[in-house]
């Protein structure tokens, strides 16, 4: 697009452009990622400003930035870049007619459901998917940048911390297909209550086009307030699950010795083996749901079953499993913790255990559960002991506590540590050779780091079958 174009699109006016500029790659608002031919979003903070990137945007190969004020470079210039970045997001799928939208939500498993999908439709088309999370009104934006007219499928997670963020993003990438994993108590204290998340989640369904139009709209069918959203949409609907009869199921459900699930995938009639590669019981939920998004686009079973067993653990921190070359196995999963998504996390610790190694569960405090922490960190530490786990380590404040509260009295041996440094000295000090180690946490409690640190002593190497 060129900027007289972009501009008619977002508003505002160009400024410092000598003559006819094109922007051939994607939109960033990271100086650290620009292309040759991208546009830079120069984003305003408390902390960092991106206008005052905006030239070394250029030097590194930028043609362009959106800018809330003039910057000395080619620019944009609008009155709210963010919503800007949206508006030009929205132009650009529009000129994708060929693609394929396909929105993921849900308080647990959006991103491995996400990532899933990422590795399985490249059998069937060229596909372009969120990396990490970015799934905001940043991060979708930017995903959308880069696609091409030779995307067939676009995949795009949709995160929310309220009711209508979910709706702003589809109004940004109106998805032909939507998939919801899970209602759970992620972001709870900012929701008030379960049926509020499950209000914001199902406006992804509501953004579906009718299924005279060719809109599919995946939904877990173990999950009640998943399987009601099915009311709020006009498309073709097909549920999948474990538990409950469903379109798209999994039957003689297993786990091997590594915690990884296998499965019978059942469909109309055919079946197929799926062997995942990912770790944790609760990895079937999401390959299925992957499954049912490219079996809903009419891919053969057969070919679904053999690119789910395929897919590996891509994003950072999202049950990435290593053992070290003192049989030390880290099961880093810190990325982010919801309690639904701690409980599936144990529950994998406790499958990778079966063999009598010792489970040690390495758990900082959990986020945005307002009233509920006290109670939701207590019963996490409950389960920790009902698992069986060897030793808890508990990193952080009062939540923190709370943990040690419902794991004291049992066989588990029970620590807490102020901060990740503590924690280090403590497992630095106290793994054993082959002891199986969980670590996960809330982003903000930053046991990344702490996960990095026990890959490097004495060193790691990728887990094998």
């Amino acid at each position: 697009m060129t900027l007289q174009e972009i501009t008619t699109v977002v508003g505002g006016a160009v400024h410092d452009a000598a003559g006819p500029v094109t922007v051939t790659a994607p939109v960033v608002f990271d100086s650290r990622r620009v292309e040759p031919g991208g546009m830079f979003v120069a984003l305003p903070g408390e902390r960092v400003d991106g206008h005052d990137y905006a030239a070394q945007a250029i030097e590194a190969g930028a043609v362009a930035v959106l800018a809330s004020r003039p910057v000395g470079v080619p620019a944009v210039v609008v009155e709210d870049v963010p919503t800007a970045y949206g508006r030009l997001a929205r132009a650009m799928v529009d000129r994708l007619p060929q693609t394929t939208v396909i929105g993921v939500t849900g308080s647990v498993g959006k991103t491995s459901t996400k990532d899933i999908l990422a590795q399985v439709l490249p059998a069937f088309g060229p596909t372009v998917a969120n990396r990490a999370s970015n799934n905001n009104e940043l991060g979708l934006p930017y995903t959308v940048t880069r696609a091409t007219t030779d995307t067939r499928y676009l995949v795009l997670e949709m995160g929310a911390r309220g009711v209508g963020h979910v709706a702003y993003l589809t109004r940004i990438a109106p998805p032909t297909v939507s998939v919801v994993t899970r209602v759970g108590h992620a972001h709870l204290g900012e929701f008030g209550s379960v049926e509020n998340i499950a209000q914001a989640k199902g406006e992804i369904v509501e953004a579906l086009p009718s299924a005279q139009d060719g809109g599919l709209a995946v939904l877990n069918g173990d999950d009640a307030l998943v399987t009601a959203m099915a009311s709020r949409t006009l498309a073709r609907v097909l549920t999948y699950g474990i538990e409950q009869p469903v379109d798209v199921r999994a039957e003689s459900v297993s786990v091997d010795e590594l915690g990884r699930a296998r499965f019978r995938l059942v469909h109309d009639g055919q079946a197929a083996e799926v062997r995942l590669r990912l770790y944790g019981l609760h990895q079937a939920s999401n390959a299925l749901a992957a499954a049912t998004v490219a079996l809903g686009l009419g891919h053969p079973i057969e070919a679904v079953a053999e690119a789910v067993s395929q897919a590996e653990a891509v994003s950072p921190g999202r049950m990435q499993v290593t053992t070290r070359s003192d049989g030390v196995t880290v099961i880093n999963d810190a990325y982010n913790a919801a309690p639904d998504a701690m409980r599936a996390a144990l529950r994998a610790l406790h499958a990778m255990t079966g063999d009598g190694r010792r489970a040690v569960a390495v758990l900082g405090e959990m986020a945005e559960l307002g009233e509920h922490a006290p109670q939701v960190h207590r019963e996490i530490g409950q389960q920790v002991a009902e698992i069986g786990a060897g030793w808890l380590v508990a990193i952080g404040g009062d939540d923190a506590a709370q943990y040690v509260t419902g794991a004291a009295g049992t066989g588990t041996t029970v620590d807490r540590a102020a901060d990740v440094a503590e924690a280090w000295e403590m497992l630095r000090d106290g793994l054993r050779p082959g002891d199986v180690v969980l670590v996960k946490a809330a982003n903000s409690a930053g046991l990344l780091a702490l996960a990095d640190k026990l890959n490097d002593e004495p060193g790691a190497v990728t887990a094998q079958a």
